[in-house]
């Protein structure tokens, strides 16, 4: 397993972690996902440990608290042998109180994530999205304290704007806090809007990139097809709820593409489509998913192995979209502003 630094950090990271959205299946939204029980769940994390991926993606909005549970009960013992990342700022019950990122609510959270949890630290701490309302001094001073006091090692942000992330980073240096290591977002094959700023952003302010949802919300897993009835899975289960529209022809444009790859190479079209994100700058880490023992098996398959250049050009060729304003206006000053990527 090839492990690469996560950020301007000392903190090393196996290429692919386990994300556990599927884990407990509570409640309505994740209960399309999956409902992975403790004893599948230590199934899946022993099958990660023989294969070197070690780090374990959580938060404590999935499942409202129980995907965590289920995780801390999968690695009770050997807690010396794994990363855990978390996250918090979403709603955890009806008060006024139970969201965001206040010091009041993030402390209570992160306290109540080390016990569902099993453990007195997390390695990796992520704010799951932006508070506007509270003061991002309030925010981040609260988060040096936690690594200070020892319950948090290193810090994250997910689902920003770029002008968020670049607000706290200079309040970060301006106070002499503890700064943003990593930068988890939405990044795939049918999603490229990553690499209109953020992608840049990382680059420059040296974020290491830990990608969720890398097969686009499942549309990539080779079941949804031209021509052919959708398979059963999460999309046809409903669990695209929530996640960016996709046109039909150019899903289909993308994964005509990946499955022609898929025989060149004698991969599944999942590792392909994981392989190619793995290959982009400022990504760090690719957070996987699994339903069972048999995806989880086949998302490995994405490492060990590389796309050619001409296959790579390929795939960036058929799932490249005209960005928004200003990005689109941006790509013809590049001998002044390159980019890290064509998009």
């Amino acid at each position: 397993m090839e492990h690469r630094l996560l950020g301007r950090s000392g903190l090393k990271v196996p290429v692919l972690s386990l994300g556990t959205a599927t884990f407990a299946g509570k409640g309505d939204f994740f209960g399309k996902w999956g409902s992975t029980d403790v004893e599948q769940a230590k199934r899946l994390v022993d099958i990660c440990l023989e294969a070197g991926v070690n780090l374990f993606d959580t938060a404590n909005v999935y499942s409202t608290g129980a995907a965590e549970e289920v995780l801390g009960q999968a690695i009770r013992g050997r807690r010396d042998q794994v990363l855990i990342a978390t996250k918090a700022s979403f709603s955890m019950g009806q008060g006024p109180n139970d969201l965001g990122s206040s010091r009041l609510h993030l402390t209570r959270a992160l306290d109540d994530s080390l016990k569902r949890l099993g453990t007195d630290y997390i390695d990796l701490y992520f704010m799951h999205g932006f508070d506007a309302l509270t003061p991002v001094e309030e925010t981040l001073m609260a988060l040096d304290d936690f690594v200070r006091a020892g319950k948090v090692r290193y810090l994250g942000c997910s689902n920003f704007s770029g002008w968020h992330v670049m607000k706290s980073l200079a309040t970060s240096d301006r106070l002499g806090l503890t700064r943003y290591v990593s930068y988890q977002g939405y990044y795939s094959l049918v999603g490229r809007e990553y690499e209109w700023e953020l992608m840049p952003l990382a680059l420059d302010q040296g974020l290491g990139t830990m990608v969720w949802s890398p097969l686009g919300w499942g549309r990539l897993t080779g079941k949804i097809r031209r021509g052919r009835p959708m398979g059963e899975g999460r999309i046809w289960a409903g669990g695209a709820q929530g996640g960016p529209e996709v046109e039909d022809e150019t899903l289909y444009d993308v994964v005509d593409t990946l499955a022609a790859i898929a025989a060149e190479t004698d991969k599944a079209i999942p590792a392909v489509a994981l392989n190619w994100l793995l290959q982009r700058p400022s990504v760090a880490n690719v957070v996987v998913g699994a339903r069972d023992e048999a995806q989880l098996r086949q998302n490995l398959t994405a490492v060990g192995w590389t796309l050619t250049a001409e296959q790579v050009a390929r795939l960036d060729a058929v799932s490249q979209r005209t960005p928004s304003y200003p990005y689109w206006h941006q790509r013809d000053f590049d001998e002044r502003n390159p980019k890290p990527t064509r998009w």
